[in-house]
This record gives structure tokens, sequence and C-alpha cells, in this order.
């Protein structure tokens, strides 16, 4: 299979949005990573849901990666909503079908609350370890992990590596920085800050405004929820309890969830291979149908 090639949408303000496309010419599948990360992250799942025959999607969200960093401010789950309402469109007039989307964190909320607040949108919906519901100790951890050092930055690579690495001492430390490198930016001080706006956590329009209200909206959209959704939890998840999934699938009508064993918030990248085989075997499922 041929290497992706960046293409781009518009957001929901005009703001541009880099992505890459990973074509295997048949269903289009939305990648949307989670808070603090970039597209980056779905690269080993997407070389192989495009290996199925599908084409993968992966998108950078407002304020993150090599997409544009917002004059507004705009950075609550609302406003990323729209964005991924946007994009949904914008994919589905250019393949002329429904697209899927699979959604970690705040790419999973995201695309839900784009679902619910303006479906029907999407064939089908992944959820990576996230639920409207969540543990608000572990929220406060992942927070805490992304504005420790998100003014100071690393002086170096290996400096961000061990940061990583005590942050998530279950997952093994990879031998080469490479993959790294792409979730930091070189700042004109030499030092590597994360790829996305401080403003994400500190403008008026924070991620944390409005999401309270949002996530109750959420949870009482559920039962109106009729398209397959496939909740993938890690068995160690921070956030998302297994009382709270068992709860999502008795709301969602079409929904069902999976565990991954030794995976925690970041399933993706704890347990890549078994992750894959999950969503393959809901996404070919959906395009067989």
């Amino acid at each position: 299979m041929s290497e992706p090639h960046a293409i781009e949408f518009t957001g929901a303000e005009g703001n541009r949005l880099a992505a890459d496309i990973w074509d295997g010419r048949g269903h289009p599948v939305l990648f949307f990573h989670g808070g603090g990360q970039t597209r980056r992250a779905w690269d080993a799942t997407a070389r192989r849901v495009a290996a199925a025959g599908m084409r993968a999607i992966t998108v950078d969200q407002r304020g993150h990666g090599e997409s544009e960093w917002v004059k507004s401010g705009n950075y609550t789950f609302a406003d990323f909503a729209e964005d991924v309402a946007a994009v949904v469109r914008q994919t589905a007039e250019k393949f002329h079908t429904a697209p899927s989307a699979v959604g970690a964190s705040l790419g999973g909320l995201s695309s839900l609350a784009a679902e619910v607040r303006h479906g029907p949108l999407l064939d089908s919906l992944v959820l990576v370890d996230i639920t409207p519901r969540m543990d608000p100790d572990g929220v406060a951890k992942v927070q805490g992990f992304m504005g420790a050092r998100m003014e100071e930055g690393f002086a170096t690579l290996e400096e961000a590596a061990a940061a990583i690495a005590s942050y998530l001492p279950h997952r093994k430390r990879p031998t080469s920085l490479d993959g790294l490198r792409k979730n930091l930016r070189h700042s004109e001080d030499g030092r590597y800050r994360w790829h996305w706006d401080p403003g994400f956590m500190t403008s008026q329009r924070n991620i944390n405004l409005g999401a309270r209200e949002l996530m109750e909206e959420l949870m009482a959209g559920l039962p109106k929820l009729h398209l397959p959704v496939l909740l993938v939890r890690g068995m160690q998840s921070e956030l998302v309890h297994e009382a709270y999934a068992r709860e999502f699938v008795q709301l969602a009508p079409s929904a069902s969830y999976v565990d991954v064993g030794g995976a925690g918030h970041m399933v993706a990248g704890d347990k890549n291979d078994i992750f894959c085989g999950a969503i393959l075997d809901f996404l070919t499922d959906r395009e067989a149908a």
C-alpha cells in the first residue's frame, strides 16, 4: 500500500485542519485524536485499516499538530464537535457516503457530540476509552500531566521521554524517539514543547468551559443514538470504569464494548495490535452489511 498523502479540511470557523489519507479505496474512516495528541498517534492503526481496504483519514484537531491555532481561543468540547461535524460533511460530499469515525478521548467526545447534536452524520462510531461519564480524578491526572510542562517545555527529547515514562509506567519505553519528535515542536529558544496551543487549557473558552453541561446533554441523548457504536475500553483505564462502560451500552441502543487487557487510557498506544483487531472486526462488519 502507498504511503499517506496530506490533505486539508475547513473547520467550523474557517480554520485550517491538517490531515493525512491512507487510501485503501474503500469506506472512509475518520480518526480524531485525544487532547494533547496529533494525528500521528493513529499512524500504525491507519496503515492497518487502509490495508484492509478502507480509506483511513487522520485529522489534527484545532490547535493541535499542524492544524491552525484558532485566534478566537474557542477550545471547548462544543467547538471541537463543530469541527468534527464540518469534517464529516466534507468527507461525505467527497466520497458520496457517510463515513465512520474513530475518536480517542477528546476526539471521541467531539464525534459523539457532533452526532448527537447534528446527526445523522456518521455510518458508525468507535469510542476509544471515553464515555460522557468519566472519573474526575482520572481527568485531573490527564490534565495535570498536560499542563505540568506546558510553558516550560523540555531541554531534550530524552527529557520529554522520561516524563512520559513516569506518567505511563506500564508502557514499554520505545527504543527510538522519532515518534515522540512528531508530537513536539522545536521552539525558537531551543526547547521542545507539546504540539498544541496552550490556549486549549488557558483561554477563556478552554476545554473545561461548559464540559459538565455537555456531558449531561450527551448522556441524555444516548437513548436516541441509533447508529452502531463500539466502545473500546482499556482495562486499566483511569477515566472509564467498567460500570461506566456497562451504563453506556445499556443506554445507547446499538452500542457494544470490548475491554483491552494491559491497556490504560491510551489504548491504541498501549496495545495497538489488539486494538486494531477489535476495530477492524467492527468496521469490516459494517462494510459488509
